[in-house]
């Protein structure tokens, strides 16, 4: 982490911000393993019924699942939907 990084991560903690938005970092929300929530994404690198790979800050999130589809898709956030398996970070 940069000093920059630091800094605002100091910062977060004393006025007590959401370290996401000071950060610039992902929130990831699931509901069951029926919808995933994301904030803060860079956009989709990988998309299939089967397997969708969205670029964040943090790294490449990977869900893998059956009859995956992208419910909604803004500038900074995604609303994934489907029978989700397995949620992860990857490198």
């Amino acid at each position: 982490m940069d000093k920059n990084s630091e800094i605002k991560k100091s910062l977060a903690e004393i006025l007590e911000l959401p370290k996401d938005v000071m950060l610039d970092l992902p929130k990831i929300v699931m509901i069951g393993q029926l919808q995933v929530y994301i904030e803060n994404h860079k956009g989709i690198l990988e998309y299939t019924t089967t397997r969708i790979r969205v670029n964040t800050k943090s790294g490449v999130l990977r869900i893998i699942g059956s009859n995956l589809s992208i419910k909604n898709i803004v500038v900074e956030e995604i609303v994934i939907v489907g029978n989700i398996v397995n949620v992860e970070f990857i490198n």
